[in-house]
Parts: structure tokens; sequence; C-alpha cells
């Protein structure tokens, strides 16, 4: 059983999260997934196919074991933490996702900014007050992180995220992500972004998910220790 404390806001443990990591099958059960009766154990069969390879480079619908194997699309070895989880989430999607909340939250940063008169810069004669600058830059980061974490802890999914139907998930157990894992995870993608390096940092972060293997991780989730996975 996780130790880990339940999820700030969401009323629940993490055992009860309906989309935690569900255990690989029972290899030795003979359920439909494990060794059927009468059959040998598994490993000293001959593989299905003869001496031809698997079609599309594996057995399952997956590429797994073709004797059943993990149903969610996970790997195939019993270490792999995808083990029991969903598919890991398209990267294009995770782009789409990430462009809805930046929108979102940015429209609410440009009022609150026009509300209470935080321009970017203005201009009063020969001066430039750059105090306006730091101080929008200072707002978007709190308003982009403080979202962030508030709907990753409660569910996993920004509102970009549930629209893609995209989720976070804990690396080690699949579960919600913790308040601290969430702030973490938010904090490393936003505060570049507000503060110095906004294009540049949101391409090199999120886009490394593109590249990463074999967890199509962004730097965010390599410092958080999380993967986004599809709720499909």
């Amino acid at each position: 059983m996780s130790s880990e404390p339940p999820p700030f806001g969401s009323g629940r443990s993490p055992d009860d999260d309906p989309f935690r990591k569900q255990p690989p099958p029972d290899q030795d059960s003979g359920t439909p997934h494990g060794t059927p009766p009468g059959e040998p154990p598994y490993g000293s069969r001959p593989p299905p196919y003869g001496n031809e390879p698997p079609p599309y480079g594996g057995g399952g619908p997956y590429g797994g074991d073709p004797y059943g194997g993990d149903p969610y699309g996970g790997g195939s070895f019993p270490n792999d933490p995808l083990l029991g989880m969903p598919p890991l989430a398209d990267s294009g999607k995770r782009v789409l996702a990430r462009l809805m909340d930046m929108i979102l939250v940015g429209i609410v940063v440009g009022l609150l900014a026009w509300a209470f008169r935080i321009s970017q810069y203005t201009v009063d004669t020969d001066d430039i007050e750059f105090s306006r600058s730091v101080g929008q830059e200072v707002l978007a980061a709190v308003l982009y992180i403080a979202y962030d974490t508030f709907f990753t802890v409660r569910n996993g999914q920004t509102l970009g995220k549930r629209v893609m139907k995209l989720r976070v998930a804990n690396l080690s157990d699949g579960n919600t992500p913790s308040t601290q894992t969430a702030l973490l995870r938010a904090a490393v993608l936003w505060i570049p972004f507000a503060f110095c390096c906004a294009c540049v940092w949101t391409a090199i972060a999120g886009g490394w998910s593109f590249f990463d293997k074999p967890y199509k991780q962004g730097l965010h989730d390599k410092a958080a220790k999380t993967v986004v996975v599809s709720t499909e």
C-alpha cells in the first residue's frame, strides 16, 4: 500500500485513485492473461509463429507479450514501471493541451494586469518603468504555477489535458501526483517561462517528450518523476 499522503483537495487516498497503476496479470493464475490450464509454463512454450517474427514487432496489441502481456500497453519487462499503466500520451496532443492552458491562463494574466495597471512597461517621458514588467512576470508565474498545480493534484488533468484526454501520473505507481510533486513539476515548467525565456524554454521542456525514450517525458516530468498518459 502506498505511503504517499492523499493529494491535496482530492478527498481520497492514493489507493482509491481510479487511474492508479493496475497490478500486472498473474502468469500462473490460469486466467486469460496467464498460463492457460494444461499449457506448459510461460517460457517453455514455442513461439506462436514458429521461426517467423511476430507481426508488427510484437505478439500483443502493443507489441508486448504474445501470450497476454500488459493489457494497458505498458512495457514487456517485469521491472518496467509502465506495466499496468495506460498508453503514454502522444506528444502532439500534449502540445495542443499545453497551448490551450497557456491561452486560458494568459487571458487571465492579461485581464488582471490591466485591472491592476500592471502593464508590460509604461513610458513616462524618457523613463521606462521596468518594475511594471517584473510585476507582470511575477503575476504570470504565480497564476501559471497555481493553475497547473491545482488541476494536476485534483485529478492529473488541466483543462487542456481534459479536452485532449490526457492525464499526469506518477511514473512509480500511476497515482495522481501529490501537491509537492505537482508543484515541483509546475515550477520547473513555468518559472523560466515567466521570467526569462518563454518561447525557448517551453519548446525545450515540452518538446523533450518528442525525443525522450522510453517514457516520453518533458524536462518537467523528469524533475518530478511523472509521465503523461492517455485516458482513452
